[in-house]
This record gives structure tokens, sequence and C-alpha cells, in this order.
């Protein structure tokens, strides 16, 4: 068992370097950050500038890419400076989370803590962080053109990714420290409740990829208001664009109320699951993470308000992505307790 704990403990250390990635890549795609590195050099890259002629040579590189020659024109070095250290930590953060899994993962290994079922699955998160590194390369790639913004499916994609990556992290250490002997229980009993969270939990995910949509078009500084968009529940230019389906991804008042609708459906949703679940004979600790999912709803819900009524100020908006993976992850934890 205290082998287990420690490999719970270390992908639980995994799971709070994503959510600090997670938290930075926001400011970072807030900031206009992300293209500020023109190059992809996944070893050399780890070291940054060092010098002044280091400085001068990345900002001449940019001064090359679309980004800077249409929309930054002029922006001197030390300027140059403040967009470059976010998307610079924001990389080297996902070096340090590649070596902090691997190098435990080969250790434990090799100390034969792993078994066969377990090295599967933490084999495979392994490979789904090296996808992500693509991915966000990729993502990078997509406003390295004429046009100097990143694709806000790509940005979608590798959101997703990130919380795909964290759920499954989470689920296996939690799975570690779990003691199915010790489940007070009725599988039966909670057939329904578990049933009820597990569809909370992936219209959790959806709104975080329509949050993603919405970062991607910046669609939060347009119709701030609330709970009103400009004084309509629908918006008139929701199918302004054609074909129709093009609404749902590019058009900024559709995938603004869609993002809204899924937060409404969860406000109501998710305090009815709590009063259902609150009757069930439940553990302590699954009252709490119940409990936990209720009252993120409500921080959650007043960070989004107050960011959208205040057009997306930088801390607001970082908190707010934050809080959509702590919601989530009262989500899972709700899950995991359920079963």
């Amino acid at each position: 068992m205290q082998k287990q704990k420690s490999i719970a403990v270390w992908l639980f250390v995994c799971c709070a370097m994503v959510f600090i990635m997670v938290v930075v890549g926001g400011v970072t795609r807030l900031t206009d950050s992300g293209l500020s590195i023109v190059e992809w050099q996944p070893v050399s890259g780890t070291l940054p500038p060092m010098s002044q002629s280091d400085w001068d040579e990345f900002h001449q590189k940019y001064q090359q890419s679309p980004q800077y020659q249409q929309i930054n024109k002029g922006m001197s070095v030390d300027e140059f400076k403040t967009i470059f250290w976010w998307e610079y930590i924001h990389r080297l953060l996902g070096r340090l989370i590649g070596l902090v899994f691997f190098i435990p993962f080969v250790y434990f290994l090799i100390r034969k803590q792993i078994d066969k079922p377990l090295g599967i699955k933490l084999s495979g998160i392994f490979v789904l962080g090296g996808l992500q590194g693509l991915m966000g390369w990729y993502m990078v790639m997509s406003g390295l053109v004429n046009d100097p913004h990143v694709s806000q499916y790509r940005l979608t994609a590798h959101l997703g990714l990130a919380f795909v990556i964290f759920a499954a992290m989470f689920w296996v250490a939690t799975d570690l420290l779990y003691d199915k002997n010790k489940s007070p229980h009725d599988p039966e009993a909670l057939r329904g409740v578990r049933r009820f969270s597990i569809g909370l939990t992936w219209l959790i995910f959806i709104m975080v990829l329509s949050g993603g949509l919405v970062a991607g078009i910046r669609a939060g500084l347009a119709y701030n208001t609330f709970p009103l968009m400009n004084g309509h529940f629908i918006p008139p230019e929701i199918f302004m664009l054609e074909p129709w389906w093009r609404n749902f991804f590019d058009n900024m008042a559709t995938v603004q109320f869609d993002h809204r609708m899924i937060a409404w459906v969860l406000m109501f949703t998710i305090p009815y699951f709590w009063f259902k679940a609150r009757k069930q004979q439940l553990s302590d600790s699954a009252k709490l993470a119940c409990n936990l999912l209720l009252i993120m709803l409500v921080i959650q819900v007043g960070l989004g308000i107050s960011t959208l009524l205040l057009a997306v100020p930088l801390k607001l908006a970082a908190a707010h992505q934050g809080g959509a993976m702590l919601l989530f992850t009262a989500a899972l934890w709700v899950n995991h307790k359920l079963r």
C-alpha cells in the first residue's frame, strides 16, 4: 500500500503541474504571447536568451512573423521580452512536466513497483503528453502564416487534451488510494446518482471546450452584459454566417451563447444533483466531494460573470480558467467516490 501511495503522490504532483500549465497557457493566450517564439526547439529551446545579442536574434526572428508585421509593428526588444517570457514559461513547464513524469516512471519500473495494468495506463498517459507537445506546436503554426491568429479549433483541441491528461492522472492516482474493501456504498442504490454525476462531468468538459472556442475568437470581448446579451436572451446575430454550422465555431454571438447556456444548465443541474446525492447513504468523503462540487460551481459562475462584465481582465480570466479545472476535478472526485 505504501508503494501505491508513493505513485499516487507523484501523479498528484503531475496534476498540480498540469493545472499551473493550463493557467499559464490561458495567460499566454490572453496576452497574445503564444506566437512570440517562432521556432519549435524541444531540446535547444530549453535555455532562454542569455545575452543582449541573443535577445536581438530572437527579436529579429519575431520581426519576420506575420504577428509583428501586421499587429506589433515597431515593438521594441524590451516590449518583446514581456510576451516572450510568457510563452517561454509555458513551453518550459511542458518540458518539466515531461521530465517529472518520465523519470519517476522509469524509477518505479526499475524498482518493480508498477504492475502490468498500471504500466499500460501510465504509458498511455506518457504518449498523450507527447501528443500534447506536438499539438501545442501545431497550434502555434496556425498563427505563423498570413493570418497571425491561432486557430480556435487547434486551441480548443490543445486545451481539451490537457484536461484529458489531467483527468487520466487524477483518476489513476485516486484509484491507487481507494480501498475497495472498505467501501460503505451499496452499488445498486447509487446507480442513478452515479450516472447523473458522469453526465455532469461530461457536460463540464463540453463547457471547457466551448470556453476554448470563446477564447479562440475572443468572444468574451463582446456582449459584456448579464444575464441578457446586449438586451437579448438570444442575440439576433446568432445565425448570421453561412453555412449555418460555422456559427457554432466562428460567430462570437453563437459561441458565447452556447457557453452561457451550458453554464445555465450546470447552475440548475448541479444543485439538483447535490440534493439528490445527499439523500443517499454516503461516506463522509463522498459528502465532502459533493459539497466541493457545489461550492466550485458557485465560485466558477461568479468568476465567469465577473470576467464577462469587466471585459476579460487578465487576472480574472486566468482565475476563471483555473476554476474550470477545479470544477472538473471536483466532478471527477465525486464520480470516484460514488463508485
